[in-house]
């Protein structure tokens, strides 16, 4: 297999829970406004305007990937949060359930857009 990762070879990695919780993470980005992606081997990243705001890839029957917001979520989904700027915090999320992914859990995703990914923080 060639060394060149893309949306697709990460997709196959996983089952067909985890691309259908990809699918929907790539929805719930795209209600936030235009992004574009920057595929590497560990993940796919979500860009906004600015800058990387977010990033996800299955990993067999669930979801992995990561978040940045200016503050520290206390959830569940979230195995580790650290700062990752003076005022950004990182967090590291694991879903295996298309109810994870609920309204609270899009906000994040919105909120990481508009603070990260368009530079409102």
């Amino acid at each position: 297999m060639s060394d060149v990762w893309t949306v697709e070879r990460h997709l196959e990695a996983g089952s067909d829970d985890g691309r259908a919780l990809f699918h929907r993470f790539a929805e719930i980005v795209a209600r936030c406004g235009e992004y574009t992606t920057s595929v590497a081997k560990t993940t796919v990243t979500f860009k906004g305007p600015r800058r990387g705001f977010a990033g996800a890839r299955p990993s067999g029957d669930r979801l992995v990937g990561y978040f940045d917001v200016t503050y520290r979520v206390d959830d569940p989904r979230i195995r580790r949060a650290s700062p990752y700027q003076k005022d950004l915090f990182v967090h590291h999320f694991c879903v295996d359930s298309l109810e994870h992914m609920d309204d609270e859990f899009a906000r994040w995703i919105a909120d990481a857009y508009e603070q990260a990914g368009c530079g409102k923080r």
